[in-house]
């Protein structure tokens, strides 16, 4: 019998504190209604809700593609480039290119 009463006591004082926070509903658009959207500031206020939380989301994705496009090996393929680049204008002769070519690991 102690255990029942202990557990129905906190989900009694629970369900009285819901009732009890809760304003009075007069009509539509009261109540808990009312504050879905934007606490008083009417549509206008959960507008701007959705504004924030699409800027924060835009700058989530923003900043994985950035991180996401900087890594790789892209480097590597650009020295390879580069460096067939320089030999094909002459500024680097045979040995030189199969130097760094080797130290590429190409």
């Amino acid at each position: 019998m102690k255990i029942g009463i202990s557990v129905a006591t906190p989900s009694a004082l629970v369900l009285s504190a819901g009732s009890a926070f809760a304003a009075p509903s007069d009509g539509w658009g009261e109540g808990f209604g009312h504050m879905m959207w934007g606490g008083g500031f009417g549509m206008a206020g959960g507008l701007m809700m959705l504004v924030f939380w699409g800027a924060i989301i835009a700058l989530i994705v923003f900043a994985v593609r950035g991180f996401a496009a900087g890594s790789g090996p892209a480097s590597k393929s650009d020295a390879a480039e580069i460096l067939r680049e320089r030999y094909a204008k002459g500024e680097i002769d045979d040995e030189e290119y199969e130097r760094r070519k080797a130290k590429l690991g190409l």
